[in-house]
């Protein structure tokens, strides 16, 4: 090897190895106990912990924290490289100053060894250059894959936490109130995941630069007088000071963005939900002629939005503009000091262009979390709705509801009662017991408590005691006023809630012709919003067919035939009673003509009290 180069680059492979794995060492130590430290004592880290602590602690973390690992190691060798380039450019820089120097002085000898060390350091940079994409490809994959991996786990353990308990349902009732889930769970998990990475290791890599690069800076470093007094290795301690001054203001520039970003997610993600609520109900807007009242609805929140994304423009330019002026006047900052020893002869092009990078890399490590603050504010606007999307599903649960108890085949209800949200009471101590294929109709005027009795049997409605007894599972059955159908192919919205294999094809093509539905069964396979398909009155024919195929031990219905002629409505009944004669009927409706196919009445009367009588056709 040259005179001139600055390692030696035939033990460079053993040295470079044993580095990165010493420093992996020490910063998987660091790591650990700066994460402990974090979520102990920080908010935010709290907040991390609670809505991803148990994919680390799981039984099935071991692989995590193997893949984390890899991470953190592809992170101290990505540093380690950039250490190894520096100094390939540092005699690349001498070689080619040598030979200009050679040249001018007519040295053969000397001009040709400062040749052979400039091909010398092509042939390294070539090396470490090949090493570097190979890394960097390396290091995308793994990356990517401990994200997907991490994201896939959060997005079911979110939506699982959603649905337990109908949380998604009666996250309404709590006093906080949670705005788009939908969003949370989707944007908002993504965004967790990607950003926690890319920070943490960001942090990672920074301080494992900032510790190599600072030995370089040291010892490429000479003194300078400031204000008459002589500072020994003053480029060090002067980045240290420009860094620390710059990252406090933009600190203070910054902090107001999170708040921003927060509002800014709740607001795009209102506007986009009132999108939606057009799309869904375009045909009733059309038949209103609603168009304008949902312009000036749509456009009002917009520009809420647009109000919000100002105020972000205008704290992003100071922020911005800061950090830019910032890093430009670190770009020529160390050449300038270093400049007077270069034309002195005391350092090399080499040493300049290395002191150079050096600096730049001391600066980019201490600026990282001044100018990663915009970033981790919306970070912080994630942590902030993913922890209250689950404190929320969590104080749903705690809500109170009936008392529901496994039965056989019966139905019974033991001091029901029902209130409103204020307190007033609906229903007040209801005592009923229902027998195999008994059936029975509840009436009363409009806002009575028909409705939210069959809540509260359901256990959605918070506002309710006393004990249900009823068949566990699936053996009960809910029919809304309107039937959910699932998007899929009409084979799943048919079998809905059961499974598809639960039914062969040609029990649901027999239980679509049952119900009147024989157009739609060569339909199985189709694929299609339903609801946006089927008319109210097939749907509510699509909830009769799941009666025929899952035949539940009981039935609630809700205005469950409000959208058929009253001669549907009786074959819909009879071929229940038909199919299933032992299925108890509970049924809500208005429609006198309901209460044929029912031996008994419950009148509501909306002040708590109740009559239960036996129906006179």
């Amino acid at each position: 090897m040259s005179e001139s180069s600055s390692l030696d680059w035939n033990h460079e492979l053993w040295n470079s190895l044993r580095w990165t794995l010493e420093a992996f060492g020490i910063s998987a130590v660091c790591f650990i106990l700066a994460a402990a430290l974090l979520l102990r004592y920080t908010r935010w880290g709290r907040q991390f912990w609670r809505i991803s602590g148990d994919y680390f602690t799981g039984r099935e973390s071991a692989p995590t924290w193997a893949l984390l690992a890899v991470v953190l190691f592809m992170t101290v060798f990505a540093v380690r490289m950039t250490v190894l380039l520096s100094y390939q450019g540092n005699d690349m820089y001498t070689a080619l100053q040598l030979a200009a120097q050679s040249f001018a002085q007519g040295d053969a000898p000397a001009l040709d060894a400062a040749e052979s060390a400039f091909w010398t350091s092509m042939v390294v940079f070539a090396v470490l250059a090949t090493i570097h994409v190979a890394r960097s490809l390396l290091d995308f994959y793994v990356g990517q894959a401990f994200d997907i991996r991490w994201r896939r786990w959060l997005t079911d353990h979110v939506t699982t936490d959603w649905l337990e308990g109908r949380a998604f349902y009666r996250d309404r009732f709590v006093d906080a109130g949670i705005d788009n889930p939908d969003q949370r769970i989707q944007q908002d998990v993504t965004d967790f995941v990607q950003i926690s990475r890319s920070l943490s290791m960001g942090a990672v890599g920074a301080l494992v630069s900032l510790v190599s690069f600072t030995k370089i800076l040291w010892d490429l470093s000479g003194p300078m007088t400031l204000w008459g007094t002589e500072v020994p290795r003053a480029m060090v301690f002067l980045v240290f000071a420009y860094v620390l001054i710059s990252t406090i203001v933009a600190f203070w520039l910054g902090r107001p963005l999170i708040q921003l970003n927060f509002w800014n997610e709740r607001l795009t993600a209102n506007f986009r939900y009132a999108l939606v609520r057009v799309r869904d109900g375009a045909e009733n807007v059309a038949f209103y002629r609603g168009e304008g009242v949902e312009r000036h609805g749509l456009l009002s929140r917009f520009a809420a939005v647009l109000r919000n994304y100002w105020r972000i423009v205008y704290r992003t330019l100071k922020f911005n503009g800061w950090n830019l002026g910032v890093n430009q006047v670190a770009v020529v900052f160390p050449i300038l000091i270093q400049a007077p020893r270069f034309f002195s002869g005391t350092i090399t092009l080499g040493d300049v262009t290395q002191s150079a990078t050096a600096f730049g890399r001391v600066h980019d490590s201490l600026s990282f979390f001044r100018e990663s603050y915009d970033v981790f504010a919306g970070y912080r606007a994630s942590l902030i709705r993913l922890d209250g999307l689950r404190r929320a599903n969590h104080d749903s649960r705690a809500l109170p509801s009936l008392d529901a108890v496994d039965a056989d085949d019966t139905l019974e209800l033991e001091r029901v009662g029902v209130r409103t949200p204020d307190g007033a009471p609906l229903v007040t101590d209801l005592e009923l017991t229902m027998a195999p294929g008994d059936t029975l109709v509840v009436k009363g005027r409009s806002g009575s408590g028909k409705t939210t009795l069959l809540r509260s049997l359901a256990q959605m409605w918070p506002f309710a005691e006393g004990v249900v007894r009823r068949p566990a599972g699936r053996e009960t059955l809910f029919l809304s006023q309107m039937p959910y159908l699932p998007l899929g192919d009409l084979r799943t919205a048919a079998s809905y809630p059961g499974s598809v294999e639960d039914h062969d094809d040609d029990a649901i093509r027999e239980a679509l012709c049952k119900v009147q539905l024989g157009n739609l069964v060569d339909r199985l396979d189709e694929e299609a919003d339903w609801a946006k398909i089927l008319s109210p009155g097939e749907q509510q024919r699509i909830a009769f067919a799941r009666i025929v195929l899952l035949r539940p031990a009981v039935a609630f219905l809700d205005e469950a035939t409000s959208a058929v002629d009253e001669g549907l409505e009786y074959s819909l009944y009879d071929l229940i009673r038909t199919e299933a004669p032992d299925c108890i009927l509970f049924s809500v409706s208005h429609r006198s003509t309901v209460d044929q196919h029912h031996a008994r009445q419950l009148e509501l009367s909306g002040d708590g009290s109740w009559q239960l009588s036996m129906v006179s056709v």
